[in-house]
């Protein structure tokens, strides 16, 4: 009986010490996430300055917001952004996981090197792209007049200025290489090999091999990827501020706009909660068509498709 209750005390006391050192977590979740979020579900049913008491609405933000030119206007670039960011940035960081998958001499120092830019400051690097895109003295202008052209106006016409976003968006596919990465080493290599005793050439091997095998990195990739994308903001607030004529306005710019210039912060609210369904959609639309195309190796072994 002694023997028992002494485990049960034990017991009782590692169970407290797990519950102390989780608590740091816990509070965290709650406090700043959670509790955020509940309020800002609330917020987004009120008429809420932050100056002043949240005044009960109703649905009126939600209707307000589907009558919004400047919302519609917002979703289109994210849209436009997302659908042509987001599978450039998939097929850039695959092709470089591939070209630094290579037992060479200095591969670690290149991995370091395309590496390095995902980890830079979001701010300094849009500075950066900003001033090599500069239609006057930028970089890519000056390359293209050493030609005989005249580069395009980027952040002042209209139709150039989404563009440079777009393929700065490219600076950081380091990390999804990286992924890519492990996966690619994480492939056996008895599969390459008895696929070239069967006479299958290198572009065979990648369609029936490498792919397949990648799937789930790529799915883990593309979703990691809308859902940064769909969300991007420093780039047109610090390059563009949303111009020319809103043709940079990102839902999130948006979004900062009505809730830290306009005070409007349960319209922001609101425009919070829609971009998060609109999020959720995609991410279940993926998770949905992931059978189709996605493979497992567990499932394989165990006569699943």
């Amino acid at each position: 009986m002694n023997t028992k209750k002494k485990w049960w005390t034990r017991s009782r006391r590692e169970a407290l010490d797990g519950y102390v050192f989780m608590s740091p977590a816990i509070l965290g979740l709650l406090f700043f996430m959670l509790g955020p979020i509940a309020a800002s579900a609330y917020f987004s049913f009120t008429d809420y300055d932050i100056l002043s008491t949240p005044k009960w609405v109703g649905l009126d933000n939600y209707i307000e917001l589907f009558q919004d030119s400047l919302f519609w206007q917002s979703l289109k670039v994210t849209m436009i952004y997302s659908v042509v960011s987001v599978p450039l940035g998939l097929v850039v960081s695959l092709a470089l996981a591939l070209l630094l998958n290579k037992n060479i001499k200095g591969i670690f120092f290149f991995r370091t090197i395309f590496y390095l830019p995902a980890v830079m400051s979001g701010v300094a690097v849009a500075l950066l792209w900003k001033w090599i895109f500069n239609p006057d003295f930028g970089l890519i202008n000056w390359a293209i007049s050493l030609i005989g052209f005249e580069g395009p106006k980027w952040f002042i016409d209209e139709q150039w200025a989404l563009p440079p976003i777009i393929i700065m968006g490219l600076w950081g596919v380091g990390g999804s290489m990286l992924v890519y990465l492990a996966g690619l080493q994480g492939i056996p290599t008895d599969l390459y090999e008895a696929a070239e005793i069967d006479g299958a050439n290198k572009r065979k091997q990648f369609r029936h091999i490498t792919l397949p095998m990648l799937s789930p990195v790529i799915f883990f990739n593309l979703i990691t990827g809308i859902i940064g994308a769909l969300q991007v903001f420093t780039e047109g607030f610090i390059m563009t501020a949303g111009g020319p004529n809103n043709a940079t306005l990102f839902s999130v710019l948006y979004l900062y706009r009505n809730a830290f210039d306009y005070l409007q912060m349960g319209y922001a609210s609101a425009l919070a909660w829609v971009l998060f369904l609109i999020i959720l959609a995609f991410t279940l639309i993926i998770f949905k068509s992931s059978p189709m195309w996605v493979f497992y190796e567990g499932n394989r072994r165990s006569g699943k498709s």
